[in-house]
């Protein structure tokens, strides 16, 4: 009977042990799932854990696992580093939290955008400065030249690292909030603009349009600039006296934030060159008519900068001088 209870005991401890074993196999052969998501793949991405420190400080790595799709252009630990070399901060943990959430929305778009769908020309980023309450930041994507450029400040240096709710781009740069001046700068399309800003005997445009504002400027293009030079021949627009170019380039300037969509039929609005004004027109499309009652359209709006907004005109506007 002893004989009997003990082989019985031998067989249940037998038994145990081999379930035992085969609970420690089975969990050798179910490791714990991959994360594919953004966030994921940025953790197993070695270039990239000043990212990841920023994410979770910012509290965007669970957003970034989320469901997405996203596009997250991701700024490298060199990047980061240089970032911090022109601020007053040590190391990303040192950054506050609220402007470190902005400035890393600004590199998040919505959809998954291939390195191939990529397209010269303007894209809103997750961000939002303090000029709108509404209109997210803009982003320029120049394709030109084999490269992509964002801002006319970050290359894209490896891209379309899929991940399961979007993908990734590496740039080499972190792209900071944009101003106006920013903006006019990284358009190639504005070149003529940026060397009138700058032109000698001008006031330091620079500096203001980098300001707080908010500021809304129309801003003419370089065709624009050609058309003008056309209209005031023969001695085109080196004919316009120092001061009389700052009068025009003061007439494209408005304060405050002002969207396309508050425009209004008739509107009559005041510009830094005090008193002159000009007059929205919106039948058969948006125009401006200017103080000598020429009229330029607005072929692009909404460019939202972190200290106002750029509306495109195909048509310098001119004061009275």
């Amino acid at each position: 009977m002893k004989t009997s209870l003990k082989i019985k005991c031998l067989v249940l401890l037998t038994f145990f042990a081999f379930a035992a074993t085969s609970c420690d196999n089975n969990d050798d052969n179910n490791p714990a799932p991959v994360d594919n998501t953004i966030t994921g793949k940025a953790i197993a991405t070695t270039n990239l854990s000043i990212l990841v420190q920023a994410l979770v400080k910012a509290d965007l790595a669970t957003t970034l696992q989320g469901a997405g799709p996203y596009t997250v252009f991701a700024p490298t630990n060199d990047a980061f580093t240089a970032f911090l070399a022109t601020t007053t901060y040590a190391t990303i943990n040192d950054v506050p939290k609220e402007v470190l959430t902005q400035i890393l929305l600004n590199h998040v778009i919505t959809g998954t955008v291939k390195s191939g769908d990529l397209t010269t020309g303007y894209i809103k980023t997750l961000a939002k400065g303090s000029a709108s309450a509404t209109n997210t930041l803009s982003m320029y994507v120049n394709t030109g030249s084999s490269m992509v450029m964002l801002n006319g400040v970050a290359m894209v240096t490896t891209a379309d690292i899929m991940a399961s709710n979007g993908v990734i781009h590496i740039v080499d740069k972190v792209i900071g909030l944009p101003t106006i001046v920013t903006h006019a700068t990284a358009n190639a399309n504005f070149t003529s603009l940026v060397g009138a800003l700058t032109g000698a005997g001008q006031p330091n445009f620079v500096s203001i349009l980098s300001g707080t504002g908010p500021f809304t400027v129309f801003a003419p293009t370089n065709d624009a600039f050609i058309l003008l030079n056309t209209e005031l021949a023969p001695g085109g627009i080196a004919s316009v006296s120092t001061a009389n170019l700052t009068k025009v380039l003061q007439y494209h300037v408005v304060s405050g934030n002002i969207l396309a969509a508050s425009l209004t039929e008739g509107q009559v609005v005041a510009t830094l060159q005090t008193p002159q004004t000009f007059t929205i027109q919106l039948t058969g499309g948006a125009k401006i008519k200017d103080a000598n009652n020429r009229t330029s359209t607005i072929i692009a709006t909404d460019v939202q900068c972190s200290n106002g907004v750029i509306h495109v005109l195909n048509k310098v506007l001119l004061p009275i001088f």
